[in-house]
């Protein structure tokens, strides 16, 4: 299982890829405290966009990619998650 992230800013980017690798950063949700450990990456990166296909990525996600706050900061900042999530939890 991989968790596919939709989300327009560098912060809910990074909230949300730590909620389902590490658990509920602000502890105030159902999963604080539970390291799901999930593979988590934006619908954005290299790796996920190579896998569809270009008409549907620009018909389901392109006019939604230009609104994005900074693509290139969305995407490290789930990049860098990914990198810091706990060995061995499924994260890497």
């Amino acid at each position: 299982m991989v968790v596919l992230l939709g989300t327009p800013t560098v912060d809910s980017s990074r909230l949300y890829a730590m909620t389902v690798t590490d658990g509920d950063p602000t502890w105030a949700g159902p999963l604080a405290g539970a390291a799901l450990g999930l593979p988590v990456y934006h619908v954005i990166e290299s790796e996920v966009r190579s896998q569809i296909d270009e008409g549907v990525y620009r018909a389901e996600v392109g006019i939604a990619e230009m609104a994005l706050e900074d693509p290139d900061q969305i995407v490290a900042a789930v990049q860098e998650v990914r990198r810091t999530a706990a060995p061995g939890d499924g994260a890497a």
